[in-house]
C-alpha cells in the first residue's frame, strides 16, 4: 500500500469513528503523532516486544498523514517522498552530524 492509499484509509477510519477532521485539528494531529514517539521510545527503553514498539510507531505514521491530508491535500505524499529521499542521498556523508565532532 502506497502513502496516498493510506491517506485515504485512514480518511476513511477518521470519519466513521469521529476524529478529528478539520484543518484547525491538525495542531492536535501533529501533537498525538509526538505523544506516539515517546511512547514508541519509552516502550523501546522497556524491552517491550518489537511488535507493541512497531505498533506505536505505526500509530506515529497515521497521525503524522492524517495530518499530511488535512495540510497539504493537493501533494502527493508518494512522490514527496521520493524527492525527499534523492535530496537526502545528494547530501555529504554524515549531513547535520557535525556536533557529535565537537
Amino acid at each position: 500500500m502506497h502513502l496516498e492509499e493510506m491517506k485515504k484509509e485512514i480518511e476513511a477510519l477518521v470519519i466513521k469513528k469521529g476524529f478529528y477532521n478539520k484543518p484547525e485539528d491538525i495542531p492536535k494531529k501533529l501533537l498525538f503523532a509526538f505523544i506516539e514517539l515517546g511512547e514508541a521510545s519509552d516502550s523501546w527503553k522497556k524491552g517491550t516486544p518489537e511488535e507493541k514498539i512497531a505498533e506505536e510507531l505505526i500509530d506515529v505514521i497515521f497521525y503524522i498523514l492524517d495530518a499530511s491530508r488535512l495540510a497539504c491535500p493537493t501533494v502527493d505524499m508518494d512522490a514527496m517522498f521520493k524527492t525527499k529521499l534523492e535530496k537526502n542521498h545528494s547530501r555529504p556523508y554524515q549531513y547535520g552530524e557535525g556536533h557529535r565532532n565537537k
